[in-house]
């Protein structure tokens, strides 16, 4: 007789709780700025796209697309390669600060073929 009290308890518990449900609605109502035809428009063009499923770069290297003159990279190479200090930074060595006092080397020459050129004239 218990058992028949607490399943027909239980039953109206659970009956009660379903009536006083409310409906979710989410968190914010949807927006959208395309209508429902031209999103599944989009949807059927994408889903029809050739190799879809295959990431870039998956099929081999990528055509290489120059973005600098060679000549201007090989000098900046070339200049940043003479740089006197160019192992160590401001922090490098604990509790002290590193100033360069060295000039750098292709600096000093294109000053002294600039004086060479004024003195010439």
């Amino acid at each position: 007789m218990k058992t028949l009290h607490i399943l027909s308890a239980s039953a109206l518990a659970l009956l009660a709780a379903g009536l006083h449900a409310e409906t979710y609605e989410g968190v914010q109502a949807p927006v959208s700025v395309a209508s429902r035809d031209a999103v599944y428009a989009d949807a059927v063009r994408t889903a029809a796209a050739a190799d879809q499923n295959i990431p870039r770069g998956s099929r081999g290297a990528e055509r290489f697309v120059v973005q600098a003159d060679a000549s201007a990279v090989r000098a900046e190479a070339v200049y940043a390669n003479y740089a006197p200090d160019q192992n160590v930074s401001r922090g490098s060595r604990v509790n002290s600060t590193v100033v360069s006092t060295m000039p750098h080397p292709l600096a000093a020459q294109v000053q002294a073929s600039k004086k060479a050129s004024t003195v010439a004239q």
